[in-house]
């Protein structure tokens, strides 16, 4: 074969090749575009915005959302900037996978005003960012023949930029039927997230661990820095801080080991002296400190950190207290 004949045959068949990638390329971005939906938020506060502008960034198209309040308006127009602004059965009626972020107990009230005004199409997806609740509250949308399932960010949003980084490596607790499991998988996974599946029967415990832990975290804290700047202290976040990063950190990885301080030493003495000083400058702090101090001494003589013997005399100065 002559030369010139192999070069042509050549790039015929280079041509075939490059035809062939560009047809593959093309059904791969169609069927990518075929597996994106069509959003709905309801509401734009500050975790549906959020989780909103997530799916965005995961390709999908948020088209509709409903805002109440002027705060909600600004958070929409900033993170959904294609979303039409419309009211809750508007929003379901042109979504296939419908966000529900509103507070726990507006949302079985909304379901069924979705559901009574024929605002839900069969087989669309509903999910519900509520903690404490599974699926079961979406039951009156499943009846129907809507996919449902609730995922749960375990993350405090405030409303601003950082929010939607911080979703990074985030867990995600999913409750739903076992054959959309890989579909709660997947969303997560598309918001950055980390799946955590957690059962129907355990989600108000899994939501009282949060809370407890978060929320009363910072009604602690505020007390203490209250505490400081009543004992004088004039930058009592300053003072304070390397101390409970610390603690909180080394909580979390050695657990009850990481405990100190005088009630896992047993010191009565200076417990009394801290109940001395509460009762005369913030009484109302009182009862908080005598429960987490029992608690925390029921918790170190559980762990064997804290004997009977030398928890004795605190405990009797904690009962005496009470």
């Amino acid at each position: 074969m002559a030369p010139t004949e192999h070069t042509a045959h050549g790039n015929e068949a280079e041509g075939h090749r490059a035809s062939g990638r560009a047809d593959a390329a093309n059904d791969n971005a169609e069927l990518n575009a075929a597996s994106r939906l069509n959003v709905g938020v309801i509401s734009a506060g500050r975790v549906g915005s959020i989780l909103g502008a997530s799916l965005i960034r995961a390709g999908h198209r948020v088209v509709a959302t409903s805002a109440n309040s002027q705060a909600s308006r600004a958070r929409a127009k900033k993170y959904l900037p294609g979303a039409e602004l419309m009211n809750v059965c508007e929003v379901a009626r042109c979504a296939q996978l419908l966000l529900i972020c509103v507070p726990d107990d507006a949302i079985e009230p909304l379901v069924k005003e979705l559901v009574d005004s024929g605002s839900l199409a069969p087989g669309t997806l509903i999910v519900h960012t509520c903690g404490a609740h599974g699926i079961d509250i979406l039951a009156p949308a499943a009846r129907i023949g809507c996919l449902t399932m609730a995922l749960h960010p375990a993350m405090t949003f405030t409303g601003r930029d950082e929010d939607l980084d911080r979703l990074a490596g985030v867990s995600f607790a999913c409750t739903s039927d076992e054959q959309l499991r890989v579909i709660a998988e997947a969303l997560v996974l598309e918001m950055s997230g980390e799946p955590q599946f957690v059962s129907e029967e355990h989600r108000p415990l899994y939501h009282a661990a949060l809370a407890h832990g978060a929320n009363h975290l910072s009604t602690l804290v505020t007390e203490s820095l209250d505490l400081l700047r009543d004992a004088g202290i004039t930058e009592p976040e300053r003072l304070i801080a390397p101390l409970l990063s610390a603690a909180l950190d080394n909580t979390l990885r050695h657990g009850e080991a990481a405990l100190t301080g005088p009630v896992v030493r047993g010191d009565a003495g200076t417990v009394a002296s801290h109940l001395e000083a509460l009762e005369k400058t913030a009484p109302d702090a009182v009862e908080a400190y005598l429960a987490l101090a029992r608690r925390t001494a029921d918790r170190a003589i559980a762990a064997r950190q804290l004997s009977p013997e030398d928890a004795e005399q605190l405990l009797g100065v904690l009962a005496r207290r009470r």
